[in-house]
């Protein structure tokens, strides 16, 4: 059976890759490969990240480039402590 990862999940790995990324941040081919999503995904969960200001987009050149912002790191933080006391009790997300 293939396990399918949910949206929280998603965020979570579109999150960590861009804080991996450092300041210099990440490019739209980096992240769809890093979050394994195809481009139309991608640009779904960008626009509610972006919203919801957990991830900053700069545009140079005609290029996107993803940044990962305070109240970003903040959420994710959170989501990997919720995640692990969750899985301490046998639950998965």
């Amino acid at each position: 059976m293939v396990a399918y990862r949910t949206s929280m999940q998603i965020v979570a790995d579109l999150l960590t890759a861009t804080e991996q990324s450092g300041q210099e941040g990440i490019k739209t081919t980096s992240l769809l490969t890093k979050a394994n999503l195809s481009h139309s995904r991608l640009a779904k969960f960008v626009e509610n990240l972006t919203g919801a200001g957990l991830i900053n987009i700069i545009e140079y050149d005609g290029k996107h480039t993803y940044v990962i912002t305070p109240k970003g790191k903040q959420y994710l933080e959170s989501y990997q402590k919720f995640s692990t006391i969750a899985e301490s009790f046998g639950l998965e997300l």
